[in-house]
């Protein structure tokens, strides 16, 4: 369904927003009239989504909150955990935990000199369960290839460091 595809029923309608950056393909579906977002794995209340290169794309991920931001809508309706009934500063302190984890990764690189995601991980997210390293992992790279296009850092094969 292309951005501002609509699926109506009776007394209803939805309006596909496309929001990529867990994937490349994800859209959310407003509930015209509501204030209500159907928001799926873009944004969830119970942890962040997963941004895994190739198909997740952090920048993407980025513009993509912003544009929820700017909706002003009254309740997301996550694809997991309950119902968010603040979405502004829900929107707000995810983006911003992104940005911090964004910095965190420079800060960890510039320390090292040199790295591989997978080395990072543990300087930029500190003890993890061990489940969780594999995804952790995924959204780094995710953030470095986006500092990467930035013009931050540069990398050598699967080797990162600063670009300056």
């Amino acid at each position: 369904m292309p951005d501002g595809g609509r699926v109506e029923g009776g007394d209803w309608r939805l309006t596909a927003l496309h929001t990529p950056g867990h994937c490349g393909n994800h859209l959310c579906f407003a509930l015209e009239g509501t204030g209500v977002l159907f928001s799926a794995d873009h944004v969830m209340s119970w942890s962040t989504s997963v941004v895994s290169p190739p198909d997740g794309d952090m920048a993407a991920y980025m513009r993509s909150l912003a544009r929820l931001q700017a909706r002003e809508d009254r309740m997301l309706l996550p694809g997991h955990g309950p119902a968010i009934t603040e979405p502004a500063p829900f929107l707000a302190a995810l983006a911003a935990h992104r940005q911090e984890r964004e910095e965190r990764v420079v800060a960890a690189l510039d320390a090292k000199g040199r790295a591989t995601a997978a080395e990072l991980v543990g300087p930029v997210y500190g003890p993890l369960d061990p489940r969780l390293v594999g995804a952790a992992g995924r959204s780094l790279l995710s953030h470095l290839i986006k500092l990467e296009a930035e013009g931050v850092v540069r990398r050598e094969g699967e080797t990162w460091m600063p670009a300056a």
